[in-house]
């Protein structure tokens, strides 16, 4: 009988506890019915290392499309594991969904996205693909114009990526879900488990509260991109498998949701027309330069963020290299003010050399260096959590030149 009554107290405990949390925001800024895109420029959101069943994923292609455009996402890039013949009957416009086929390859101890704008197959085999991935990076900084090769998931557990960073990767994951997860469960398996709990009251929560800085991915962004371009990606390694055993009965955490954590954010100067050849070489150019930046899109609808180099007339994306001049200024602007405390950080060269608490930033670049900015906010998480600063946004580097 006693046992009864204590498993009905935490039964109730439970429900009571969820009922509280489930009135908690997670957005950081006022929801709007409708964002709007900052002067001058188009922001597009979408996602990059999504599986589908035909390899670690649980759905087939056609559901994962419905996913991310319910998901509100403007594009997306399958990048099923060791595909040699990467299939391209999804490759084209899905209502407003802009989805690219590419592939994710074994390379060493790590794993490569590959996607080459022609088309091109990159071999019948594992032997193939990695004579044409040690190809790619030995080449010299962009010199591949029609491919995009990117580092998923540098320091995940089991695909270290082991030496030096080679020159023809175009970029690395800066973020990775699956990778900041297995994080959380090394540090702190009680947490995790919590999260578990609390996820059918507040789905958001309980993934918010598992984040962590990618402090080692910001350490090598810092030391490669004092020596030469590099470009930063948001990684959703979306599967919907995180239950192993329910695999294709239950999909956990669903495509959806997955989608609606985090995202790459492009600025074009231009919008997306709804022509297929056209845009899949804007949205591909986008990426490749680096004309992004990275956001935790469940803390806020990020639209409207905008940071930009100017000097009288021009004005230079995130992505950019230029030459100092005079008059130079750094101009970073958010959609609007968060509700929590937060701080805009320009860095150069990885050092901290600015921190605002204005929704609007205008710092002079008077030294040449390797600038980005980083949007941080300091939400009240409920009981047991406290204050917590948590990355809403990363940019991708300016390179500022002698």
């Amino acid at each position: 009988m006693k046992s009864l009554v204590v498993i009905a107290f935490l039964a109730v405990t439970y429900f009571l506890y969820g009922f509280y949390i489930n009135q908690y925001e997670v957005s950081t800024i006022p929801r709007q019915l409708t964002a709007e895109h900052a002067a001058n420029y188009y922001d597009y959101k979408g996602v990059l290392n999504v599986h589908t069943d035909l390899s670690a994923g649980s759905a087939p292609a056609s559901f994962v499309i419905t996913s991310a455009k319910l998901a509100n996402l403007d594009f997306l890039m399958f990048t099923d594991v060791n595909m040699f013949n990467v299939p391209t009957t999804f490759e084209s416009y899905h209502g407003n969904l802009l989805v690219f086929s590419a592939g994710k390859y074994s390379y060493l101890d790590a794993r490569l996205i590959y996607y080459s704008l022609n088309q091109e197959a990159i071999g019948n085999g594992l032997g193939d693909a990695q004579v044409k991935l040690a190809d790619l990076l030995s080449q010299k900084t962009g010199a591949s114009k029609d491919t995009l090769t990117v580092l998923a998931h540098p320091y995940k557990a089991g695909y270290n990526w082991n030496g030096e960073i080679p020159t023809g990767l175009d970029g690395f994951e800066l973020w990775n879900q699956k990778s900041l997860s297995n994080r959380a469960w090394a540090e702190s398996k009680l947490s995790v488990i919590w999260s578990l709990l609390i996820y059918p009251f507040n789905p958001r929560l309980s993934i918010l509260r598992l984040y962590t800085e990618p402090s080692d991915e910001l350490a090598l962004l810092d030391k490669i991109s004092t020596q030469r371009k590099i470009v930063i990606y948001a990684g959703t390694e979306a599967s919907a498998r995180a239950i192993p055993l329910a695999n294709y009965l239950i999909r956990f955490p669903s495509y959806k949701r997955t989608f609606e954590v985090m995202s790459n954010h492009i600025m074009l100067k231009s919008e997306l027309t709804g022509s297929f050849n056209s845009d899949r070489v804007k949205v591909f150019n986008a990426l490749k330069n680096g004309n992004s930046y990275l956001a935790l899109d469940m803390l806020g609808d990020p639209k409207g963020f905008v940071a930009t180099i100017d000097e009288d007339n021009r004005s230079h994306l995130m992505g950019s290299e230029m030459k100092l001049s005079k008059n130079m200024i750094l101009k970073v602007k958010l959609p609007a003010k968060p509700k929590d405390f937060f701080e805009i950080r320009v860095l150069r060269n990885g050092e901290t050399v600015a921190q605002v608490n204005d929704p609007e930033v205008n710092y002079p670049i008077t030294q040449t260096g390797t600038y980005r900015v980083q949007v941080r906010v300091s939400p009240m998480l409920p009981l047991p959590d406290a204050k917590k600063w948590i990355t809403w946004i990363y940019t991708n580097p300016f390179y500022v030149q002698p």
